[in-house]
């Protein structure tokens, strides 16, 4: 069945309502309209193809949030090439990486990124071009692109990189179907998004979580969007709230933990009819804490980037502290002990997940896609409880891997940057719990020389900060005499988990 996505989430409603806002941007208040939105996306789809960019190739996509990014993230599309949108977060060593693997074609970057992103862009064999997110010809939008690409629904429409247990990023694949499936059995049928709702995100376009929240999400139920291009900082959050009034609230632990420790007025959202948090557990006391004070639930779930987006969720006016929730319509859950075998109520198990929006694959990751697809199933990672009522609470994850503000940190790569320092001998991260029940890394390190000083603490973290993205840098650094191992050298994380002294 032919079906690019970019019909019904872009043409579709701009002939059904053209004058209709599409896009408001929280920074100056400028508004796109749904035609607007349209002809942005076939001058962006033009410009690719005056570029000699063909159907299945890669264009990679480092842009803050704008309507400039679903320009090129929609216009890749309409072509039938795949938009690779990648974090801003990153440094010039992970874009390199990213290009590289991904083997894109061409990337595009906003002005900010130019010393990362656009550096990275120098040498690569596979790139030919490279161009600032606001280089589009708006002349030639009505030639060559007079229709949509006629891909399948199941043709490849996009990637997005999640991070790795070695710290290297895989690139999970997803299909045009996805996008629909995402729209109509989240955001319809959980939140009831329509026509007349509107849209604040905090997690950015980038995320999988973002790219459905802000992105096609309100494409694709008449909604508006409000995209901030800054970063989630509360007083800023708290005066667009105000000013613009949306509807339905995305955020995360982490900047829901922000929000409540400012002190911004607690009428910041009485606009909003529901708030949603995803990207790592909501702790109980941060979702009652957020409640009486702004009277707003918030609706807990899980997703993955593999997943596209929530597959577990919590429901309006029954949402319940500490809890991921109820499936998704659409989704299969499956909780299994370490032999594969289905768990009763009550009793933890290794989370899988089916459904139609399950990635295709991890890009030239053999091994890891067959670890990871089961059958028709999604091995998360993470471990789980399925309450008597149907419902499922997270126990953590099943490996090494933390969460931090909802992003992917490996232990593995922050522990080797650590270790390129002389005066550390050994090292281990782990996750620990800050003030308000969320997790970040934690280094425990063994000195080469006993002799080091207090300094050691700021050493470390401003070494991992000047190597790596920023919030990968451990939040506490504690010095012992040895780390807790196997008899075969293995380091006993567990242990290390359990520490207790105060952070």
């Amino acid at each position: 069945m032919l079906a690019n996505a970019v019909s019904r989430f872009v043409v579709e409603p701009s002939e059904s309502e053209p004058s209709a806002v599409a896009i408001i941007h929280a920074g100056d208040g400028r508004e796109v309209s749904r035609l607007e939105l349209l002809n942005g996306v076939k001058s962006a789809a033009a410009e690719l193809s005056a570029k000699g960019v063909l159907p299945e190739q890669r264009v990679m996509i480092c842009c803050v949030d704008s309507c400039q990014f679903l320009y090129w993230f929609w216009g890749a599309m309409w072509i039938g090439a795949i938009p690779v949108p990648v974090s801003t977060m990153l440094t010039e060593a992970d874009y390199r990486f990213l290009l590289d693997d991904s083997r894109s074609v061409g990337l595009i970057y906003s002005a900010e990124f130019s010393e990362s992103a656009g550096l990275a862009a120098e040498q690569q064999f596979f790139l030919k071009w490279k161009c600032l997110d606001t280089d589009r010809d708006e002349g030639h939008s009505a030639t060559s692109v007079a229709s949509p690409y006629p891909t399948a629904e199941t043709d490849d429409a996009f990637w997005l990189y999640t991070s790795g247990t070695t710290g290297f990023p895989k690139g999970a694949i997803h299909r045009h179907i996805d996008l629909g499936f995402c729209t109509d059995n989240y955001a319809v049928s959980v939140l009831g998004m329509n026509s007349s709702d509107s849209v604040y995100s905090v997690a950015k376009l980038f995320f999988a979580y973002g790219l459905g929240n802000a992105g096609y999400f309100p494409s694709g139920t008449g909604a508006t969007a409000i995209l901030n291009s800054g970063r989630p900082i509360p007083e800023d959050i708290s005066r667009h709230l105000l000013r613009y009034q949306p509807t339905i609230y995305f955020g995360v632990p982490t900047s829901y933990a922000q929000l409540l420790a400012s002190e911004i007025p607690d009428n910041t959202f009485e606009s909003v009819r529901v708030a949603v948090s995803a990207g790592e557990s909501l702790p109980a006391d941060i979702y009652r804490r957020f409640k009486e004070r702004f009277g707003v639930e918030i609706l807990d779930g899980l997703g993955t980037t593999e997943l596209a987006h929530i597959a577990i969720s919590n429901l309006p006016g029954a949402s319940v502290a500490g809890s991921s929730g109820y499936p998704v319509d659409g989704y299969e859950i499956s909780l299994r002990d370490q032999d594969g075998v289905e768990v009763p109520d009550g009793e933890p198990g290794a989370l899988y997940v089916a459904g139609e929006s399950v990635m295709v694959g991890y890009w030239n990751r053999t091994a890891k896609t067959r670890e990871t697809l089961q059958g028709k199933f999604l091995a998360t990672g993470d471990s789980y409880v399925r309450n008597v009522d149907g419902s499922y609470t997270s126990l953590g994850r099943s490996d090494d891997m933390l969460k931090v503000g909802g992003i992917w940190v490996s232990p593995n790569e922050v522990e080797a940057c650590v270790l390129e320092l002389e005066d550390i001998l050994q090292v281990a991260v782990v996750g620990a719990l800050d003030a308000d029940g969320l997790t970040k890394p934690k280094a425990f390190i063994v000195l080469a020389d006993s002799q080091v000083g207090d300094e050691i603490e700021a050493l470390v973290q401003n070494h991992v900060k000047s190597r790596l993205a920023s919030y990968k840098y451990p939040r506490w650094v504690k010095v012992v005499e040895e780390l807790p191992q196997t008899a075969t050298g293995k380091v006993k994380r567990y242990i290390l988990r359990n520490d207790d002294d105060q952070n």
